[in-house]
């Protein structure tokens, strides 16, 4: 059996975290190319603006504002979605919050928000999709990974282990989804200019727009392999320095980020 890939003839593509950055550039991106799309995002505002710029496209973008960490709101969403627009055949998990963590400023705060929104937050959307999914007998999914998942990165110890999660949870799920003829897809981008990468205190090495990944990311969704990863001038290397014992991958990405030329930060204020 050839595993599933949506069209826009299937049904409906859901995106979270649609409001800005990728999840905003990859809708618009996609109802440019004739799919309907549901966008979810907290930022309902933002969301209105992006209805807006679809009105002249060949797909439209229908809005569905819900918080991802919402378990109960998320499930609802999907009914909603699918009363009103049709069946979901391709979700991109893309919601996520980069939050800094630093060891010289260690506490669990931004662990548990970062958790929350990016691993619970997938699973509170994938959980009720995969279901209808698994009843239509077809369907893709795709979740919003990152390069921080290949190595520890200075400042992104809760980021990084969020997306590392992801893509290790996924690749246990993806034996039994394939049996029900569901695509699962991991989105594994490197530096892209967004809300949450200005957040980011070292230097991003082969930064993109969010244009560019976007566009990247739905030639990807068409393609339908397991791993949709970019730009290649920075992945493989990276893929490669993995090979290395840790010594080395430690002190390549030092040279990398700089983050070798910073001082220890103040220590925190404790309560």
């Amino acid at each position: 059996m050839r595993l599933y890939r949506a069209n826009p003839a299937d049904g409906i593509v859901w995106i979270t975290g649609a409001s800005t950055g990728i999840g905003r550039a990859l809708a618009l991106h996609l109802a440019r190319q004739g799919y309907t799309v549901a966008a979810t995002a907290r930022a309902e505002d933002n969301l209105g603006s992006i209805t807006r710029e679809s009105v002249e496209m060949k797909g439209r973008i229908f809005t569905f504002p819900c918080d991802v960490t919402n378990e109960t709101g998320m499930e609802r969403t999907v009914i909603a979605i699918e009363k009103t627009l049709g069946p979901i055949v391709l979700a991109v998990f893309n919601a996520g919050a980069y939050l800094p963590v630093r060891g010289d400023r260690l506490e669990t705060t931004n662990f548990l928000r970062s958790y929350q929104i990016n691993v619970f937050g997938t699973l509170n959307g994938l959980v009720p999709v995969a279901d209808r999914m698994r009843d239509r007998g077809y369907g893709q999914i795709a979740v919003m990974g990152s390069v921080t998942a290949f190595f520890g990165m200075p400042s992104a110890a809760a980021y990084g282990s969020t997306k590392a999660a992801l893509n290790n949870m996924l690749e246990g799920l993806r034996f039994d989804l394939e049996k029900m003829n569901i695509r699962a897809q991991i989105i594994n981008p490197g530096f892209v200019a967004t809300p949450l990468t200005e957040k980011t205190s070292f230097r991003m090495p082969a930064l993109l727009t969010v244009d560019q990944a976007s566009r990247r990311i739905a030639a990807g969704l068409r393609r339908g392999g397991y791993e949709i990863t970019f730009p290649r001038r920075l992945v493989w290397p990276l893929k490669f320095l993995r090979l290395f014992p840790k010594p080395i991958v430690f002190f390549v990405l030092n040279r990398l980020t700089g983050w070798n030329k910073r001082p220890v930060g103040p220590r925190k204020t404790r309560r």
